[in-house]
């Protein structure tokens, strides 16, 4: 008996969960919209990244008959992922028609290039001359010659001219930037109605100019999109420095093989056939037939014509432990701060930063960068530290996948103002989210103020991922803090960590110290639990220890957003075990544990999941909640999370996504009830 789910097939099941958020009516209706454009934008990293990895994987001899987890080999696992891509696609088709429909009963109303008015067609002329020409690059295609390089993640329209002897084809990309979004926003041809177009029909509007120096009969264009294989391998050569290597090996990213294509339905074959044989796809599998439009992702950037229709947006809740202008550093000196985003504002952390960067007392200033938002206020702020003086040491991970050009860009930026910058070694990458700030004070004596957080340094998911940072002034802490950033600047050296939790050294076996203390209680007939909050638990070790403490009789409650290899509920296997999942407006993103520990509970954040390369290739750090009334809060969030009956999946083995109904009649939708509870906390 095969006891682990499969890692892909359990991620599609996610994905579906997000699926189920834009069918739930109860969510207002243009927030459903987007939920589309989520779900499409995850199955596009999904294959550029999961399903190539497999396509590799059949590819070699070695690798073809290999058991994957759940008991597949790669070709196996393609077909039965392949399978479920088309059941969700043909889900999501059925959905956007059924949202469609509902929009126009509200007065919105997707139209295209042929139902415009004159006033509306006069706004398209003006549109397309002053914004949309002057960014088009037609491409001719001959059969006989290579196609011109083209990026993925682009929506393209294939144009065929038809002629009387034979037919002329070409590629125009559609721009599409904050400067041209996808969108547009028409004059409504009558009260009470909006108008939106997608910016592939204005283009279409206006073939005729691009192409009238050539002589056919007709002409027509088809949208597609094609994916690229996004996963590269590094340049061995040892003369070549990592920043080198990691430049050469995104662009070996940008062209990697297309390994699918998703085209207009209506397409004329021999279109298809021409677009197919220019990008080598032979696999039936690889070509995927779909609606007029693609590239959906762009749904989320649906404009917002209707208030009404969107999801009522909560304001950051103010820290009644931090006044307006009050020194941040001479709060924590008195006690822990805990922040959950994005019920509390990323200010808090940026305020921080910028008080160390002008405080005479503070000598120097460290902390580690995976992804960050584009015009980073934190950059800003590190920047500012170093031209005041301050001794600023930043590791920017530049392994950060899809993030790799920002952070090469962001560590090029903090080298010209004066900071320091670290990488990190190329076999592991540095996950955690750490900032270590140093102040002289009193008789010179250094005193350390530690951030530790399960999200990035990022103000702008901060404000739709839910995370935990702390700040604490904990000796303990603030000493593992400082023998991390020591090893991450003198990668040799190895540490023993008193209070932190730090992958890859210690974090799995302090994990599984954890459990058996559980296990070792539970035998004793003492009360014995672990309850845990992660985004996948794959690890599959991970996963037999916490078979063998539900065997023990430790009850085990595990809330995980996406894959999950875990098969709960198993006779004589895993009976102690629950699993839910919670996909709602926020992405739950925070990781936790607590565990009974003979009766005197404990609690951690954490930047890990329960992967392998969270606990085995990563740097990343977890610390214990050391403060009381930060530790009961933690427990009354993970309380309210579990109750949740509206937003939770129950995680079964029926590979079903089951709404998880409760056992009382109150209903709770633990990101209201989390709002409302912090509300009466400050």
């Amino acid at each position: 008996m095969n006891t682990f789910n499969n890692k892909e097939l359990s991620w599609l099941l996610f994905n579906e969960r997000v699926l189920q958020e834009a069918q739930d009516t109860d969510v207002p209706l243009l927030q459903r919209l987007r939920f589309l454009g989520i779900f499409s934008n995850n199955q596009d990293e999904f294959f550029k990244v999961r399903v190539a990895t497999l396509l590799r994987l059949s590819d070699i001899a070695a690798a073809k008959h290999a058991q994957l987890t759940g008991g597949y080999t790669p070709a196996e696992l393609l077909l039965k992922v392949y399978e479920k891509t088309e059941t969700l696609q043909n889900s999501f088709s059925q959905t956007y028609a059924e949202i469609r429909a509902e929009m126009e009963e509200n007065g919105i109303f997707l139209i295209d290039h042929t139902q415009l008015n004159e006033e509306q067609l006069q706004f398209c002329t003006n549109y397309f001359t002053s914004i949309i020409s002057i960014r088009l690059v037609p491409l001719m295609l001959r059969k006989h010659a290579e196609i011109p390089f083209l990026p993925d993640g682009k929506i393209y329209l294939a144009v065929k001219m038809n002629m009387k002897t034979q037919s002329r084809y070409a590629i125009i990309e559609v721009p599409v930037s904050d400067a041209s979004p996808r969108f547009v926003v028409l004059p409504p041809s009558a009260a009470g109605r909006s108008e939106v177009m997608f910016v592939d029909d204005i283009i279409k509007l206006f073939l005729d100019d691009i192409f009238f120096m050539f002589n056919y009969e007709s002409i027509e264009a088809h949208t597609f999109k094609f994916t690229r294989d996004a996963v590269f391998t590094l340049d061995d050569d040892i003369s070549k420095s990592f920043v080198e290597k990691m430049s050469e090996g995104l662009s070996q990213r940008l062209h990697g093989r297309v390994i699918r294509l998703t085209y207009d339905r209506e397409m004329p074959e021999d279109v298809l056939k021409l677009l197919a044989h220019k990008f080598k796809l032979k696999k039936s599998q690889q070509l995927v037939a779909g609606s007029r439009y693609h590239l959906m992702r762009d749904l989320m950037k649906f404009p917002k014509v209707n208030p009404a229709l969107e999801n009522e947006k909560y304001a950051p809740l103010p820290l009644r432990a931090i006044d307006p202008f009050e020194s941040i550093i001479s709060v924590i000196k008195q006690h822990d701060i805990l922040l959950y985003y994005p019920y509390h504002s990323f200010n808090h952390f940026i305020n921080f930063l910028r008080e160390a960067a002008i405080d005479p007392s503070v000598e120097s200033i460290y902390i580690t960068l995976y992804r960050t938002a584009s015009h980073s206020k934190v950059i800003n702020a590190l920047q500012n530290a170093a031209k005041n003086g301050k001794k600023v040491t930043v590791l920017v991970e530049i392994k950060a996948r899809f993030d790799e050009e920002q952070n090469i860009v962001n560590a090029n930026t903090l080298q010209e103002s004066g900071v320091k910058v670290l990488y990190s070694p190329e076999s592991i990458k540095v996950h955690s989210k750490v900032a270590l700030v140093e102040r002289k004070e009193g008789s010179g004596k250094r005193k350390g103020y530690v951030y530790v957080g399960t999200g990035n340094f990022n103000e702008n998911t901060a404000t739709v991922y839910c995370d935990f940072g702390l700040f604490t002034a904990h000796q303990s802490v603030v000493a593992d803090a400082r023998k991390l950033f020591d090893y991450l600047e003198n990668t040799h050296k190895r540490y023993e960590y008193d209070t932190l939790l730090v992958a890859p050294y210690d974090l799995r076996s302090a994990i599984n110290k954890i459990l058996n203390t559980e296990i070792e209680n539970a035998k004793k007939g003492k009360k014995a639990y672990f309850y845990g909050k992660f985004n996948s638990l794959t690890d599959e070790k991970m996963i037999e220890k916490l078979y063998k403490a539900s065997n023990a009789g430790v009850k085990i409650r595990l809330i995980i957003r996406g894959a999950c290899c875990l098969q709960p509920q198993l006779k004589k296997l895993s009976e102690n075990i629950e699993i839910h999942s919670i996909v709602d407006t926020y992405l739950e993103h925070a990781r936790v544990i607590l565990h009974a520990n003979g009766g005197k509970e404990r609690s951690y954040i954490l930047s890990a999941d329960l992967m392998p390369r969270n606990l085995d290739r990563r740097v990343e750090v977890g610390t214990p909640i050391l403060d009381k009334k930060i530790h009961d809060i933690v427990r009354t969030i993970f309380n309210l999370q579990w109750q949740d009956n509206e937003k939770a999946r129950l995680l079964t083995n029926d590979k079903e996504n089951t709404y998880y109904a409760g056992n009382n009649y109150t209903k709770i939708r633990s990101q209201i009830a989390l709002y409302e509870y912090l509300t009466d906390k400050q």
